[in-house]
């Protein structure tokens, strides 16, 4: 198992809990066209915290429980930040593009 695994499951945790102080967390999932998007972040489809909660979080979890191999790199952050820029959130977005950065570090970090 990959050392970082606690620490990548703990962040999730916590993506997961903004996404939803934010109100930013569907009870209705989208639909399966929605989901079956080839784009990347699913951005003809889907919202980018809808990306989050329905494509995103479920693949980590999948990865964690399986003990599969983490992704090389990740650059989640950066697209949050081209995201929330075209939008008038006023910092609603700062403490869920601070918890994605740390994700994107840990994904980075050393084994």
């Amino acid at each position: 198992m990959d050392v970082r695994f606690s620490k990548i499951a703990e962040q999730l945790l916590l993506i997961e809990c903004e996404l939803r102080l934010q109100g930013w967390w569907d009870e209705v999932a989208p639909s399966r066209e929605a989901l079956s998007s080839v784009e990347p972040f699913s951005v003809d489809t889907l919202d980018f915290e809808q990306w989050l909660q329905w494509i995103f979080l479920p693949r980590m979890k999948v990865i964690l429980e399986q003990d599969l191999p983490l992704p090389n790199a990740s650059g989640i952050q950066e697209m949050a930040e081209m995201v929330f820029a075209g939008r008038n959130v006023q910092g609603k977005d700062r403490q869920l593009q601070h918890l994605l950065k740390q994700f994107d570090l840990l994904i980075t970090a050393s084994r």
